[in-house]
């Protein structure tokens, strides 16, 4: 079966469109119900806090792939300026202002269900020239669900679990697959289910941090096979996030593909997807006290008509 074959089939067995009528823009999200954001809220009992982002500075792992940049941080004022007493305050009175420019994709982010499109077609059988064009995301821009993605995360360290030598971290081109993560979970002693937020770590950001980024943005790496889909599609589960640029493997399992599970899971299937996520001191800690699910806090910023956010997870154990 070649790529193309390959994509229609998975397409038409996991899609969800019209599952939650035809006006639906949460896609996955609405597996992640009251229910399920109180069972989150349960699974906090030390109080320790992690954040799953990384930096948002110059010293990203952007190249310039499709025009996308590291941020640029900008300050408009300055302490230099209040020492000096130019800003026309009154009473010594002083201040400091920034700004940052930056691709919203750049680092530690979702994408949202306007991100990606098959043969033309968006989220639930919308044509993608009626859904996202010069204003933005008119349907499903990234602020219909910036109050909806908190609830129970589970993380599936797949490196730590098969890893082996590696000392935790999975080589470029290792696909992760239905097994790998069944067995994971499995060794975890955690199980995966309606409403649930996946992270998978696979090692790749701790290895780009200590080799350099190289082409940790858009290059080889570890990540899910195509053939997970059936497995994302049956879980329920609300959302999933890797701490890789692309989330799926690369180079694709597909000859001239290119994010063939992109193309499954966000237009058809209406998974929200994470990126370039910092798993690591998360990791650590479910490693040493063997609790591998906690509450997830992960609202994206509620810009009108994107197509994805940057986002700072939260994870509370």
């Amino acid at each position: 079966m070649n790529a193309e074959e390959a994509i229609a089939e998975a397409a038409r067995t996991y899609s969800n469109w019209g599952r939650w009528g035809p006006d639906d823009v949460r896609g996955t999200l609405n597996f992640l119900d009251e229910a399920k954001r109180v069972e989150g809220a349960r699974l906090v009992r030390r109080g320790v806090s992690f954040s799953l982002s990384q930096r948002f500075d110059m010293d990203g792992p952007q190249r310039g792939w499709r025009r996308r940049t590291n941020p640029v941080h900008t300050m408009l004022d300055t302490g230099v300026d209040a020492a000096l007493g130019n800003q026309g305050f009154p009473h010594g009175i002083g201040g400091a202002d920034d700004v940052i420019a930056m691709p919203l994709q750049c680092s530690t982010q979702w994408d949202g269900l306007g991100h990606i499109f098959d043969h033309g077609m968006a989220w639930n059988g919308r044509r993608a020239q009626d859904v996202v064009t010069s204003e933005g995301d008119l349907v499903t821009g990234i602020e219909t669900i910036a109050g909806v993605v908190a609830g129970r995360g589970v993380l599936l360290d797949v490196a730590a679990v098969l890893g082996g030598d590696s000392g935790g971290e999975l080589p470029d081109g290792f696909a992760v697959t239905e097994e790998h993560l069944l067995a994971t979970a499995e060794a975890h002693g955690v199980r995966v289910g309606r409403g649930d937020i996946v992270c998978v770590r696979t090692g790749r950001l701790a290895r780009a941090r200590r080799e350099g980024w190289g082409e940790y943005a858009g290059g080889p790496s570890p990540g899910l096979s195509f053939w997970t889909a059936g497995w994302l599609h049956r879980t329920e589960i609300a959302a999933i996030a890797t701490d890789t640029w692309g989330f799926e493997v690369r180079p694709n399992e597909f000859e001239n593909a290119f994010q063939p599970l992109h193309q499954v899971v966000i237009p058809n299937m209406g998974l929200l997807v994470g990126e370039m996520w910092d798993l690591e001191a998360l990791a650590a800690d479910c490693a040493a006290d063997g609790v591998h699910e906690f509450q997830l806090v992960a609202a994206p910023l509620p810009i009108t008509g994107a197509v994805g956010s940057p986002v700072n997870p939260v994870a509370l154990k």
